[in-house]
C-alpha cells in the first residue's frame, strides 16, 4: 500500500470521526433549541462529513491500482480531500456561529473562486484517480 492509499484512508477515517463528532454537537444544539433544531450548518457538516468519509474510501480503493507515480497520485488524491476537508470546516465554523442558513445568498470570493477551484480541483483530482483505474482494470 502506497502512501497515497494510506493517506486517503486515514482522511476516510478522520471524516467519519469528524461525523460522529459532529453529530454529537448536533444532538445537543437540537436538545438545546427551543425548534429542536440544530443550525443548517451544523446538519450539513454532519453529513458531508460522512460523505466525504466515503468518497475518501473510494479514492483509496481506486489508487490501489493506478499506472500514475506517487506524485500523480499524491496531488490527484489530495486535492479533493484537502477540499472535502475545508467544506467541512467551513460548513462547521457557519455552523458554531450560527451565522448563516444559506452561506450562498451573498456572493462573496467563498461562493465564487473558491467554489470554482472546489469544482475543479474535485473533478478534475477524481478524474485522473478514476482514469488510472479504468486504464488498467477495463481497458488494457
Amino acid at each position: 500500500m502506497n502512501l497515497a492509499v494510506k493517506l486517503s484512508l486515514a482522511a476516510s477515517g478522520a471524516f467519519l470521526l469528524a461525523g460522529m463528532l459532529l453529530g454529537v454537537v448536533k444532538y445537543r444544539r437540537i436538545m438545546a433549541s427551543e425548534a429542536h433544531r440544530a443550525p443548517v450548518y451544523i446538519d450539513i457538516a454532519h453529513r458531508a462529513a460522512f460523505l466525504y468519509s466515503f468518497a475518501a474510501l473510494v479514492i483509496a480503493r481506486l489508487l490501489e491500482f493506478s499506472p500514475y507515480s506517487l506524485k500523480v497520485q499524491l496531488a490527484a488524491a489530495g486535492v479533493p480531500i484537502l477540499f472535502f476537508a475545508m467544506t467541512i470546516v467551513g460548513y462547521s465554523t457557519h455552523g458554531f456561529r450560527d451565522d448563516t442558513e444559506n452561506m450562498f445568498a451573498e456572493r462573496n470570493f467563498v461562493t465564487t473562486w473558491f467554489m470554482y477551484a472546489l469544482i475543479a480541483g474535485e473533478i478534475g483530482g477524481m478524474i485522473v484517480v478514476l482514469w488510472g483505474f479504468v486504464s488498467t482494470q477495463l481497458i488494457k
